[in-house]
């Protein structure tokens, strides 16, 4: 990924938590794989609630300083989520994330098995 400058880094971070933060589907679309969805509704929940609340983020898991990614443990279970960023007709990849009238953001929760 080539690096971006500091501003659309900025930026792309405050979209992406706004996003992660409430998963307002104005301003993305959350997606669970089957593994995820076929999880017990309490585990389910506090799955999306460790999504909506991560904050550890560091040097490994956010390289680029735009909270696109998490990892954690829950009921024995390893999960994933990402933020990647389509255009808006969800065809193609964003030409700039940092614009939201140019960029779908898709957030997936996964479990590590499924990736």
């Amino acid at each position: 990924m080539p690096r971006i400058d500091t501003a659309a880094r900025d930026r792309i971070r405050v979209l992406n938590d706004a996003f992660r933060k409430t998963f307002d589907r104005l301003k993305g679309l959350p997606v669970l794989t089957a593994g995820v969805a076929s999880l017990p509704s309490d585990v389910l929940a506090k799955a999306i609630r460790n999504v909506t609340t991560f904050d550890a983020f560091d040097e490994d898991n956010d390289p680029y300083g735009e909270h696109d990614f998490g990892a954690f443990e829950l009921a024995g279970e390893r999960f994933f989520w990402k933020i990647e960023y389509y255009d808006q007709s969800m065809e193609y990849g964003s030409e700039d994330p940092a614009d939201p009238t140019k960029t779908t953001r898709v957030l997936t929760i996964m479990l590590a098995e499924e990736y």
